[in-house]
């Protein structure tokens, strides 16, 4: 999918709704506390075998970390990187189905913010 490449920011973040990000999810829920891949499996409903080859693509990219058989989210990794995109899959969930979900034009009609100055006069510098 192209993508406006001056605004693109990338992220090591999996994508939405897949093994990695699911994981990453059910890990950042308890940080401090470490999980065995069949723990992980069994509580997110992955193959065992697909658990332990995500944590280790996962770890690889510094979000994981393990000490024996428990894993667990990387605490350096838990920054405001992840904290928004839960935080947005969350607000993307609670607000679905409202107005603006329902209305993908409500804001065909509103000035661009940039075509006013500050005081809304209209005057550009």
């Amino acid at each position: 999918m192209p993508v406006d490449f001056e605004s693109y920011r990338p992220t090591d973040l999996p994508n939405e709704g897949t093994n990695g990000r699911r994981i990453l999810e059910f890990l950042a829920a308890e940080p401090e506390t470490g999980y065995r891949p069949a723990e992980i499996a069994e509580e997110l409903d992955i193959p065992r075998g697909s658990v332990g080859t995500t944590l280790r693509r996962l770890e690889r990219r510094g979000l994981v970390r393990h000490k024996g058989p428990y894993w667990a989210i990387d605490l350096g990794a838990y920054d405001a990187e992840m904290a928004s995109a839960v935080g947005l899959a969350s607000v993307a969930e609670t607000f679905e189905g409202d107005y603006y979900d329902r209305n993908p034009d409500w804001d065909d009609d509103l000035p661009a913010i940039d075509d006013e100055d500050a005081t809304g006069t209209g005057n550009r510098p």
